[in-house]
């Protein structure tokens, strides 16, 4: 195994949904989100790319599909410097040159993974303080997302929301931890005084009429904090 972690986590993470867009072309909408990192109003800081990561996850999507997205993505991500995960497809994360693999329930273990790709970067999908205590004690994995923290349709099916006392305790372990399911810009403060190193989204970016704006909001309420 590797003995550090790699470039740790995103201050925000953007995970795809091709469903989510609104009718738009996904690639277009990650493009028009990522240019949330330079265009902004006079005085807006811009932010530095590994401020963002993108999770391609589109799970309903056939392999042929899925690669297809992927380069797509890798072209789109590549140009701006910012970091590609691709969720559970090691050999779509292989084949994209993305940076890294999300594993989520069911997925490889870290082992297979590094046995596989050693070189590539690991995030995992947790819900549990439990679980962050593994990941935290494997030197492989860069960061984990925690949730649902708040309740979120598209989570119901993997039980209720966590709530902000559980992502403390989960921000008490000794890795980076993003808060997922249900963070809108209002509430990203209360989830960085929990400790959270950033947030990871799907609709509150995707859906938006303007992703860069959207993305701007993020940073916005995690500048606040």
């Amino acid at each position: 195994m590797g003995s550090i972690r790699r470039a740790g986590a995103p201050l925000v993470y953007l995970i795809t949904d091709h469903r989510a867009t609104n009718g738009r072309a996904l690639p277009e909408v990650v493009a028009r989100a990522l240019d949330g990192l330079v265009v902004g109003p006079p005085r807006c800081r811009p932010h530095p790319p590994s401020s963002v990561a993108v999770q391609l996850r589109d799970k309903d999507l056939g392999g042929r599909a899925l690669f297809d997205l992927g380069v797509e993505l890798r072209a789109l991500t590549s140009a701006r410097g910012v970091r590609l995960f691709v969720n559970d497809r090691v050999d779509i994360a292989l084949a994209v040159g993305a940076d890294g693999v999300h594993l989520g329930d069911g997925a490889l273990a870290v082992d297979d993974v590094n046995a596989l790709a050693p070189e590539i970067e690991i995030a995992l999908s947790t819900h549990a303080s439990a679980q962050v205590a593994l990941a935290a004690a494997d030197p492989r994995v860069s960061f984990v997302v925690f949730g649902p923290v708040f309740d979120t349709p598209s989570k119901r099916a993997f039980g209720p929301a966590q709530g902000l006392s559980a992502l403390e305790a989960a921000c008490r372990l000794p890795i980076p931890v993003l808060a997922l399911g249900g963070v809108e810009p209002n509430a990203v403060p209360a989830c960085m005084a929990a400790g959270a190193a950033g947030v990871a989204c799907v609709r509150g970016i995707l859906a938006d009429d303007d992703p860069a704006k959207a993305l701007r909001a993020f940073f916005g309420a995690i500048e606040s904090t």
